[in-house]
C-alpha cells in the first residue's frame, strides 16, 4: 500500500511480538500478522520493516507468495525455497486456497448472509484506494455471514472472497452499508472512532501442501 496517502501518517510497526509463528516447516511458513505491519517493504526507507524481512533474517530464501494489507492482522504464508513458492503461487492464480476473513462491522445487517457482487477499481489518484465501477472495475466477488449482532449497535461476520480485488472486503462492506470499525480509508464518524485499528482479521486459510499436495488449513485467534 501507498503509505504517504494518508495525512500525518507515521509508520510505527509493533515490535512485540517481532514474528508470531503459526507453523513451520521445511516447505512453509506460516505468520499471524499483526495489524500495523507491512507484508513486504514500502518504499521509502522508513518504510522498510516487514513481515517479509523479519522471515528473511532468518529464512534467506524465503520468497513471499501473498499479501495482506498494513491495517489487517491474520495468516501470512511464505514459501521458504523456490519450488515451494512456485507450487503456492500457482495455487493463489487458479484460485483453489480458501480464505477466510472475520471483521467487526457499523450497524446490524438486514440479512443473515449473502453475496456482495461488484466491480472494483483501483484510484489512481488516491492509492490504495478502491471504488465500485460498474464501466470500469474487475469482478469482484464476496460472501459473508453475521455471527452476532452486538449491543453496541455492531456486528461480526465472515467473510468468504471469492475474488482478491485491492481493499475488496473493505469496499464492498462499506457498499453494503456497514463500514468495517476503525477503517481509516472508508469509515468515518462513530464507524472510524470505534476502533483504534482496522477490525479486519484473516482468520483461517486452506492450501496445499507444496510438498506433497495434502490439504491443510492453518487459523489464528481473533485479536479484537
Amino acid at each position: 500500500m501507498s503509505l504517504g496517502e494518508v495525512d500525518d501518517f507515521v509508520y510505527r510497526p509493533p515490535k512485540t511480538p517481532w514474528l508470531s509463528i503459526v507453523h513451520e516447516d521445511d516447505d512453509i511458513l506460516v505468520l499471524d500478522k499483526p495489524s500495523g505491519l507491512l507484508s513486504v517493504p514500502g518504499r521509502r526507507p522508513e518504510h522498510k520493516d516487514s513481515a517479509f524481512l523479519r522471515v528473511q533474517a532468518n529464512h534467506p530464501a524465503a520468497r513471499i507468495v501473498h499479501r495482506l494489507d498494513m491495517d489487517t492482522s491474520g495468516l501470512l504464508i511464505v514459501g521458504l525455497h523456490p519450488d515451494a513458492e512456485r507450487h503456492l503461487h500457482r495455487q493463489f492464480r487458479e484460485r483453489t486456497v480458501q480464505k477466510t476473513y472475520r471483521a467487526r462491522v457499523w450497524g446490524h445487517p438486514a440479512d443473515d448472509e449473502g453475496l456482495i457482487d461488484l466491480p472494483l477499481q483501483r484510484l489512481k489518484v488516491r492509492p490504495p484506494r478502491s471504488i465500485v465501477s460498474h464501466e470500469h472495475g474487475k469482478a469482484s466477488r464476496t460472501r459473508w455471514r453475521v455471527d452476532d449482532r452486538a449491543a453496541d449497535g455492531t456486528s461480526l461476520v465472515t467473510l468468504y472472497p471469492e475474488t482478491g480485488r485491492s481493499h475488496q472486503l473493505r469496499v464492498h462492506l462499506l457498499e453494503l452499508g456497514h463500514p468495517i470499525l476503525g477503517d481509516r480509508f472508508y469509515a468515518t464518524g462513530a464507524a472510524l472512532a470505534a476502533s483504534d485499528r482496522l477490525c479486519l482479521h484473516a482468520a483461517e486459510i486452506s492450501i496445499a501442501h507444496p510438498a506433497d499436495g495434502t490439504p491443510r488449513t492453518f487459523s489464528a485467534p481473533l485479536p479484537f
